[in-house]
């Protein structure tokens, strides 16, 4: 490929930032200008849920004048985000709307999920260690605005992710005012991370060993860089933590600006960053914590450069989202012998048929998710598992999938046992479009019938091969077993397929002895 030209532009709660990289398979991507514009969203967001007309101007402005840069530039594609600061407040569309019509940029506010997956992949952009790294215990660690994100790894997998409403912003504006002083703001802020983590660490990290501690936070980054010019990497060690926020957190952050040239808008949360990091690394029992210089603007860049096979990535992403499912499955006592099987078998459905659904591998992804959670609302109530399937996913963050993904997968999870609802109906208690509800139908009708094929939850039906024949889908499956169930459940299920594709599912049964 021809090199080209990227820019990233996140808004975030304190700056707003662009970066420019150049990308190629020859050299894969490298950043070569960055330009940041401090504009404090966060408080106007987390405080009154919405932006006052002074800093969305001064917000399009910035934009204005990096879509003039990005053209000087001639820059191939872009791609401007938006985080938490655009996403919890109650104008989120009109602002976007807004943002869009008055500087021509398109622009995502990212869900919590797709923003911590690709801080993440911000990491591992940067370092050719991740693998190595996340192969014993590791907790990546982002303090944001307004929560707290804190995502375990072992043996190279994601294990769980979890959102704590913990941030560096809403504990200073909160606390602060009601401290009598900065080390009673500190007690408080440990008051309430030694609840919220105990919680965590009996249902998620459980006897787990975190060896490795990994945090992402501006503050954090432009702190230690003051303090270790020299150091290639941000490795701090708990002791130069502790003695980070003995110094440093009594501190007010004008004096705290003045001593470590920190800009005003970041030295007002350096208390709160350093006593989560802290706190944190006690908690977990490391012995230091790497603070990558990085932000999401790394991570997009690195999506642009895979997309384009200008870089080739060591680590299965995908895989993470489907051990995260896997892990959701896990906690509400889904079959997993079933599970496996229906996901077997859904997947060699839409193997099979692409040239009836037409569907990606994106959305192949999202039945493999699909099948692993279709169970779970059985841990919940048993004559009412589609609502409660349906709620469960909704209220659980899957990591990496944005939230129309989620809704998507969550009413392929409800429609595969309730009736499937049509869009009119559909769309007037939900936000999805025209084209989601189509994927919807059809990965609905592909789950049916993969899950009728183990009606009985026995696996007698493994493997199949898939055939169409007239106006029939063929499914063969070699077995000795009585099969009256799974055929009398396909028959029963096989309306909605028929709708869907104008073909009738089938079962033949190939006996292996004769």
């Amino acid at each position: 490929m021809a090199v080209k030209i990227f820019a990233s532009i996140m808004i975030g709660s304190t700056e707003t930032e662009m970066k420019l990289y150049e990308v190629s398979a020859r050299k894969g991507f490298h950043m070569f200008d960055c330009l940041s514009c401090r504009i404090d969203l966060g408080n106007d967001a987390y405080e009154s849920d919405t932006l006052s007309t002074a800093k969305m101007e001064r917000l399009i402005e910035t934009l204005t004048e990096y879509r003039q840069i990005m053209e000087g530039y001639h820059v191939d594609a872009y791609r401007l985000v938006g985080t938490s600061a655009l996403r919890e407040i109650r104008t989120t569309l009109i602002t976007k709307d807004y943002i869009e019509q008055r500087t021509g940029l398109q622009m995502t506010v990212l869900s919590n999920s797709e923003q911590r997956f690709l801080d993440y992949k911000s990491i591992a952009s940067q370092t050719k260690s991740f693998e190595n790294v996340i192969k014993k215990g590791t907790a990546i660690i982002n303090i944001g605005g307004s929560s707290l994100q804190i995502s375990v790894f072992d043996k190279d997998k994601l294990i769980t992710t979890q959102n704590v409403r913990i941030g560096r912003i809403t504990t200073r504006n909160k606390l602060y005012p009601i401290a009598r002083n900065n080390a009673h703001f500190e007690h408080l802020l440990r008051e309430l991370l030694s609840h919220e983590i105990a919680g965590f660490g009996k249902l998620y990290q459980k006897d787990r060993l975190i060896r490795t501690l990994i945090a992402t936070n501006k503050e954090l980054q432009l702190l230690f860089r003051s303090l270790y010019p020299r150091r290639e990497s941000l490795i701090i060690t708990k002791q130069e933590l502790f003695d980070a926020c003995v110094k440093y957190v009594p501190m007010n952050p004008e004096e705290l600006a003045r001593q470590c040239s920190i800009p005003a808008e970041f030295s007002m949360f350096v208390s709160s960053a350093l006593i989560i990091c802290q706190f944190l690394l006690e908690h977990f029992e490391s012995e230091s914590v790497w603070v990558p210089e990085i932000s999401i603007g790394d991570g997009l860049a690195y999506d642009y450069a895979l997309q384009n096979k200008a870089v080739v990535s060591p680590h299965a992403f995908d895989e993470d989202i489907i051990a995260a499912a896997r892990n959701i499955a896990k906690r509400y006592k889904s079959n997993q012998s079933h599970i496996r099987n229906v996901e077997a078998l859904s997947l060699t459905i839409f193997d099979k048929t692409r040239k009836l659904h037409l569907l990606g591998k994106r959305e192949r992804l999202l039945l493999q998710i699909s099948a692993i959670l279709h169970n779970c609302g059985k841990y919940i109530s048993l004559t009412d598992v589609s609502d409660c399937a349906y709620n469960i996913v909704m209220a659980t963050e899957i990591i990496g999938l944005s939230h129309a993904e989620r809704q998507m997968v969550a009413n392929i999870v409800r429609f595969n046992t309730a009736k499937l609802m049509y869009y009119d109906d559909l769309a007037q208690v939900s936000s999805v479009s025209r084209e989601e509800y189509l994927v919807i139908a059809k990965l609905t009708a592909i789950l049916r019938a993969a899950n009728a094929l183990d009606r009985s939850h026995f696996q007698r039906i493994s493997e199949i091969s898939v055939s169409i024949k007239k106006d029939e889908l063929v499914l063969s499956a070699s077995s000795d077993e009585d099969l009256t169930l799974e055929k009398a459940t396909l028959e029963e299920k096989n309306s909605l397929f028929e709708e869907v594709f104008h073909l009738k599912p089938v079962l033949h049964q190939k006996r292996k002895t004769l």
